[in-house]
């Protein structure tokens, strides 16, 4: 599986006029996944470690796999058509009766969320990120502005 997969990380989350561009990437290359604004938020919150009063629906899916004995192994983006890209979650469960491992089809942006709250590593099929547009430029462009927009409230 090593090949056919590229390990990477959560780069960024910006507001945009219609929700989030959520930036993955590693050190060769970062590309945007638009995501609805209330998954944006709950990726940003689990990347800012925000305590939450309530579970919230990806709490929830955790806790309800914690329940069942299951652990979520890793997430992959597998598929892009169209603008749209495509997951999966693959869990391990191990009880009496042996081991398993479940995959389940998944938006992209649940997917992430739930391996940011569990630790788990983030993979995006080889094949997709050698398609998808190179953005690291344009995120440290926003990180730059974003950084000096600070400084100047911060004075």
């Amino acid at each position: 599986m090593k090949n056919d997969v590229v390990l990477v990380t959560v780069k960024g989350v910006m507001p945009t006029a219609n929700g989030c561009a959520v930036f993955l990437g590693n050190d060769d290359k970062t590309f945007v996944i638009y995501v609805d604004h209330s998954v944006g938020s709950a990726i940003q919150m689990t990347l800012n470690g925000v305590k939450k009063d309530r579970p919230l629906t990806h709490d929830l899916i955790g806790s309800i796999l914690l329940g069942l004995g299951a652990q979520l192994d890793h997430v992959v983006v597998n598929d892009a058509r169209e603008g749209t890209f495509f997951a999966r979650i693959l869990l391990r469960m191990e009880n009496e009766l042996g081991r398993k491992i479940i995959e389940v089809d998944a938006r992209p942006s649940d997917s992430i969320v739930l391996a940011l709250q569990q630790k788990r590593p983030v993979y995006v099929a080889r094949a997709v990120f050698e398609s998808v547009e190179d953005m690291t430029e344009i995120l440290e462009r926003v990180l730059k502005q974003q950084a000096g927009e600070n400084e100047e409230e911060q004075t």
